[in-house]
């Protein structure tokens, strides 16, 4: 572990969310953060960049479940297997359609390594760049934060918090598959999150 790396992810962790959580939480998020993708990894160069993503993504969680405001805009957990494919791209979508209305977060299972090259490409054909995403487990903190959870294969894997609204997407999963085959998965999952998005009251753009 590359501890002096970690410790200024801390500090810059803890000058975004400092006003609102303190340095010993933001440090135990940071540290679980590292050591859930540790897990995982078939190298560990890029883990403490990785770390402090995942750990910014649980820290938002955490306020957003915190926030009580009349302002408060929904929130999407996508859930597949390797979070790799199907969830990335729907993230994807969801964050290119809803334009800062709403929030959401991917996770995996059993996170693969390094997303699918074939949904990179498929994704990148419409103008969607999804190449800074990685997969990686999904946490307590995000699943409460979540208003929906939508799962795709990952069955009685996936975690269970009573009082959200779930949904199973029954897609075809593009593991191991060209660019010709990941393009349907691609459109139809799209046309999920545009539904996704009107029953939140949200107008895709």
């Amino acid at each position: 572990m590359d501890t002096a790396t970690l410790i200024a992810a801390v500090d810059r962790l803890n000058n975004e969310f400092g006003a609102d959580l303190d340095r010993a939480t933001i440090q135990g998020i940071v540290a679980g953060a590292y050591d859930k993708l540790a897990a995982g990894a078939t190298t560990k160069a890029f883990l403490p960049l990785l770390a402090e993503r995942f750990a910014r993504q649980q820290l938002q969680a955490m306020l957003h479940a915190q926030d009580t405001s009349s302002t408060k805009i929904p929130a999407v957990l996508f859930l597949c297997v390797h979070n790799a494919g199907r969830s990335q791209m729907a993230l994807g979508w969801f964050n290119h359609l809803a334009r800062g209305r709403a929030i959401a977060w991917s996770g995996g299972s059993e996170p693969g390594t390094e997303i699918n090259p074939s949904a990179v490409a498929a994704m990148q054909e419409v103008g969607i760049d999804v190449t800074g995403e990685f997969p990686k487990p999904w946490t307590d903190e995000i699943v409460r934060a979540a208003d929906v959870v939508i799962t795709m294969g990952c069955g009685d894997e996936c975690p269970f918090s009573p009082g959200k609204r779930y949904e199973d997407w029954a897609l075809e999963d593009p593991a191991g598959q060209g660019v010709e085959a990941v393009r349907p998965i691609r459109d139809e999952i799209r046309e999920r999150v545009t539904e996704l998005l009107k029953s939140l009251d949200i107008n895709a753009e």
